[in-house]
């Protein structure tokens, strides 16, 4: 939290002053009554207070001075914004090592429903479009608002051999470049999933440039572990995860770099992209929160006051 008018702050001095006066009134107070030797009398002339009760209506008006002051400071704080607009490109990598089985029932499945929430879970003006890449990369859907037909395309994904990731990349700028926006600049992002190096096409280096030049992040979530294995021809074949390719591809083109080696991750990371890619940060003056604070202690400083004392503070 920052404040925009912290000269404001010096108002605090007379509110210490208050509370200094309070706390020397009342230790004068209490030297006074016990000066008293005859305790009986002094229960006659002075009944029963209710104790460290009689102390809160004060402290609560003490607080309320406290949190206007900080209210008159103008405090901001940063704030999450739905995003208005937004073209999100799902990338899917549909390569053989999907099916391998290290995380149950398999990869392809898990990532699947995994992608399928986090595209139920975008907002609906978004444009949203879906690549799955093998040995070669396509766009399924283009950037569309209805999500139903990137919903069907997931469903009728089927993995193949090889694993382009450059291409993928590639692809979706292209979709990207292809929305209409009516003049308006949309800001662009790019989702791509895969647990394997690049085996075909352009290179990754050279996607990471591509998208860098356009502005457009690309974050990337390395799925599977280091035990994968897939069957061919009765062969087992380790398939293990390569992050290293995906983290210098998301750290080039400016997104963010995940790694999930469950299905239980892989939706926590597809929750937390969810986040940041549906919303941007913005810093705003949040004074009406203590202004509020303020009206709540002032309140409950009254309401204590009449409780116990019958007056107001």
């Amino acid at each position: 939290m920052t404040l925009l008018s912290p000269v404001w702050l010096l108002l605090l001095v007379p509110v210490a002053l208050i509370a200094v006066t309070y706390v020397v009134m009342s230790l004068r107070r209490s030297a006074y009554a016990v000066r008293f030797s005859n305790l009986d009398l002094l229960d006659k002339v002075a009944p029963r207070r209710p104790g460290w009760r009689r102390h809160l209506p004060a402290a609560a008006l003490l607080g309320m001075f406290v949190v206007m002051v900080v209210g008159f400071a103008r405090p901001t704080a940063e704030v999450q914004v739905p995003r208005e607009r937004a073209t999100i490109m799902v990338a899917f990598d549909v390569s053989a090592s999907m099916d391998a089985t290290d995380v149950a029932p398999d990869r392809f499945t898990v990532a699947r429903e995994a992608a399928r929430q986090f595209v139920e879970g975008l907002p609906e003006r978004f444009n949203l479009g879906l690549v799955s890449f093998s040995g070669q990369a396509s766009v399924a859907v283009p950037p569309t608002t209805d999500r139903g037909p990137v919903l069907d395309a997931l469903e009728r994904l089927t993995t193949a051999s090889g694993t382009a990731i450059g291409e993928a990349v590639f692809q979706s700028l292209q979709a990207i470049e292809q929305v209409d926006t009516q003049d308006e600049p949309v800001p662009a992002h790019i989702v791509l999933l895969s647990d394997g190096a690049n085996t075909s096409g352009r290179t990754v280096t050279d996607a990471a440039q591509a998208a860098a030049s356009r502005g457009v992040p690309v974050t990337t979530i390395a799925y599977g572990t280091q035990e994968g294995v897939i069957e061919v021809q009765g062969r087992e074949i380790p398939v293990p995860v390569d992050g290293p390719a995906l983290r210098t591809l998301a750290e080039t083109a400016g997104g963010g770099f995940y790694e999930a080696a469950s299905g239980g991750e892989l939706q926590a990371v597809y929750d937390d992209i969810g986040s940041s890619v549906g919303y941007r940060t913005e810093r705003q003056e949040i004074w009406m929160w203590f202004v509020a604070a303020g009206l709540v202690l002032a309140a409950l400083a009254a309401a204590g006051s009449m409780l116990w004392f019958s007056r107001l503070p």
